[in-house]
């Protein structure tokens, strides 16, 4: 290892995380992931069937890895297979297998999903994708335990637990006849709703935290800091995409970024965006109004804090780039109980 690669490495400083925000390697400290997390561990303890629902990006594979490996099962396989993923011609074969000859390029037997679970889980992620077809097959693994090879007639049995999981409303598809309302019923015995990263903010500092190193390692990068303008932005912005759409952010500004602190001219446009537009409409909001003077001194204050923070609080630079005296600058950071956190001041 070159020089330049172990000065690089001693920067990578591991941030140890309470362990109370850890479970099963998923990051969460609020009531919403608490409550989760007291889940996960009651219903391991059985074999019911656990139905998932959550948006796209909320971690609902992480949660039911995490209720395998917390139950009686965990020395057994956890088989994972996303129904909307798989090609719909492909999906009974995945699920149940086959005999050789059953169909062209069939041309030795082959265990599916079902069956490579045996005395574990098997993970059935969007499972509102289904067809109407092979609803019937699982709902007769789910009511009788056992299934035939795709081309064969000997019936083999599963002692595999099912969770399965959905984006979507399956009590409004069962309205609309897309999906059967006998096997949602054998699905929905519990449960289990994930929130939105939305309503979980107060997670978002140990997530991003959490991101920064595992990609910072990756990638053998010095681990950026993220000022505290830039941590507001990602609090206000409402994340779509939920923590995949944070993850996948954090991996981009790792790659990218060549300084330590991440500043708010590093994220991107849209959640700049649609913090300025939060900012305006709880200034909207306000009955009273706000006065001049206010709305002055806080243009202001913001504009000291960026300053500082782009110089990493050298009041020198930062005086420099606001084109006023250092002690005019100092006596503003005073005024407006300006601090820099645990870092000296310069």
């Amino acid at each position: 290892m070159t020089d330049s690669n172990v000065q690089l490495k001693k920067k990578i400083i591991p941030i140890k995380l309470p362990s109370q925000v850890i479970f099963k390697d998923i990051i969460g400290q609020g009531s919403a992931m608490l409550r989760i997390f007291r889940m996960v561990v009651k219903v391991a303890e059985c074999d019911t069937t656990i139905m998932l629902n959550g948006e796209t990006g909320t971690g609902k594979g992480l949660i039911a890895r995490a209720i395998h490996e917390a139950s009686g099962r965990k020395d057994n396989p956890f088989i994972q297979i996303n129904c909307g993923a798989t090609p719909e011609g492909l999906l009974e074969s995945e699920f149940f297998g086959y005999r050789r000859g059953a169909f062209t390029g069939a041309t030795s037997d082959k265990a599916g999903k079902f069956e490579m679970a045996k005395g574990g889980t098997i993970f059935l992620d969007e499972i509102g994708d289904m067809s109407a077809d092979l609803q019937v097959k699982v709902l007769r693994v789910l009511e009788e335990g056992e299934f035939e090879r795709v081309g064969g007639n000997q019936t083999i049995k599963s002692d595999a637990r099912i969770i399965a999981a959905t984006h979507r409303d399956l009590e409004e598809e069962v309205q609309k006849g897309n999906f059967r309302e006998d096997l949602f019923y054998r699905l929905h015995v519990i449960p289990i709703m994930l929130p939105t990263l939305k309503e979980r903010k107060s997670d978002i500092p140990f997530l991003v935290s959490h991101f920064l190193e595992q990609f910072g390692r990756k990638v053998e990068s010095p681990l950026a800091k993220v000022s505290d303008s830039a941590m507001k932005i990602l609090m206000n912005y409402s994340w779509p995409g939920n923590v995949r759409e944070l993850k996948n952010l954090i991996e981009r500004i790792v790659v990218l970024h060549e300084s330590e602190t991440i500043l708010p001219e590093d994220l991107p446009e849209k959640l700049r965006i649609e913090n300025e537009r939060l900012a305006q409409h709880k200034l909207e909001a306000r009955g009273d109004g706000i006065s001049f003077n206010t709305a002055v001194n806080e243009f202001e204050k913001a504009l000291i804090i960026s300053a500082l923070e782009k110089t990493n609080w050298v009041k020198n630079r930062a005086a420099q780039l606001l084109r006023i005296k250092r002690t005019t600058l100092v006596e503003k950071i005073k005024r407006y109980n300006l601090e820099k956190g645990s870092e000296e001041d310069r």
